[in-house]
């Protein structure tokens, strides 16, 4: 059974940065493409960032030069390096593994982000 576990959501003020990272239970995560979508009350969820299984990434243009998404393949762990933020950045973040294998669309739990203003 896959399981994606996300970590690193916080209350931060604006301008501050984090690290969200995302901890996923397969074998086979380096030929894995992975990704980081947000959901903010009221709105649907969107994609952030993504990252292919050879190191490609592509941004969302609302924080392209604030959000950096990268992988760890030896860990298994993808992650979402977050800069200058701002209080639209506040949402829940889940992580997501498109299996290379199976085909098959995973999801994290989601981890708080909270940017005060």
């Amino acid at each position: 059974q896959v399981q994606l576990v996300e970590s690193g959501g916080v209350l931060v003020q604006a301008g501050g940065s984090l690290r969200l990272s995302c901890a996923a239970s397969v074998s086979t995560f380096s030929r894995d493409a992975m990704g980081w979508h947000r959901q903010a009350p009221g709105k649907q969820r969107e994609l952030v960032a993504a990252i292919s299984s050879g190191g490609s990434t592509n941004y969302a243009d609302s924080v392209k030069g604030r959000l950096t998404i990268s992988r760890d393949n030896a860990k298994n762990t993808v992650y979402l390096q977050m800069s200058s933020l701002k209080p639209e950045d506040t949402a829940v973040y889940y992580c997501r593994m498109d299996s290379y294998y199976s085909h098959l669309r995973y999801w994290g739990q989601g981890t708080q982000v909270t940017v005060s203003s």
